[in-house]
């Protein structure tokens, strides 16, 4: 997906949301069990839900790969009907890969062609060759682990390289790798005073930000350090929306969730608008 089509996206549905689906089978309700794919049969209910007030969906790979083969066919079906039904979400394969370099191409191919995901999460720690794989396939994106809202965060990403820290360092050097334009980058909301110094880096790339909700990320101040004149943000929920409610009703409530997100980020938007 080009860029400018997930920019469009995100005034046409006044929405920057990204719904996480991390679809645990003892977390989903448990009527759904009695499905032949209770998992896939959860994410159709949250996407037919959801779709109208978030622009992203993003898959975490581990809660598929948890449940082997039949994992993988939950999340292939998921995609299928991503791609058949909703085209003009966004798409991430929440997998945080990065291995040298003809096995990132290997995994590029397995998301990008064989899963169809628009983008992937990717650990830098191996560099450039771990990176540029992803970035050969047009109009797909490498969102970069940068600045992580876990509180592990702080044993290697704000370390200090002489006078900078390590997750600058990430973003400075990301930007001389080859097809950077295609690079976004994880920023946690729970770092979001930090996003200041980030924008100084990358001014204009779009970051995926988890942490707001459940991890007490605060959704004004990642729009007030992150926002863009393009936006350029993807801000994740993914626990607060998919198990609001154990009940019959939970895909009404979880809209009922990610509408109310929706509405506030509505109102950072037209912020935005106000100023240009």
């Amino acid at each position: 997906m080009k860029i400018e089509h997930l920019i469009s996206q995100i005034h046409q549905k006044k929405s920057f949301l990204c719904v996480g689906l991390d679809t645990d089978l003892d977390k989903i309700p448990q009527h759904l069990l009695k499905e032949e794919d209770p998992i896939f049969a959860f994410n159709k209910a949250i996407i037919d839900a959801t779709h109208t007030y978030c622009v992203a969906y993003k898959p975490n790979i581990a809660f598929y790969e948890a449940y082997g083969l039949q994992g993988w066919k939950s999340l292939e079906r998921t995609m299928g009907y991503l791609n058949e039904m909703h085209p003009e979400v966004f798409t991430i394969a929440d997998a945080k890969r990065g291995d040298i370099g003809n096995t990132s191409t290997r995994y590029a191919k397995a998301f990008f062609e064989t899963l169809n995901f628009d983008s992937i999460t990717i650990a830098p720690y191996m560099g450039r060759d771990s990176v540029e794989p992803f970035l050969d396939f047009e109009n797909k994106h490498v969102i970069l682990l940068a600045l992580t809202s876990n509180q592990g965060a702080f044993d290697f990403q704000t370390k200090k390289i002489g006078d900078k820290e390590l997750y600058k360092e990430v973003l400075e050097i990301s930007k001389t790798y080859k097809n950077s334009e295609r690079l976004m980058y994880v920023v946690g909301a729970t770092k979001a005073t930090y996003l200041e110094g980030i924008r100084k880096i990358v001014p204009e790339s779009f970051l995926l930000v988890p942490g707001v909700g459940a991890q007490g990320g605060s959704l004004q101040e990642v729009c007030q350090y992150g926002m863009t004149q393009e936006v350029g943000l993807l801000v994740n929920s993914s626990r607060g929306i998919l198990y609001a409610s154990q009940g019959l009703d939970f895909a009404d409530v979880a809209a009922n969730k990610a509408k109310a997100i929706q509405m506030e980020m509505a109102i950072e938007l037209e912020k935005l608008l106000q100023k240009s």
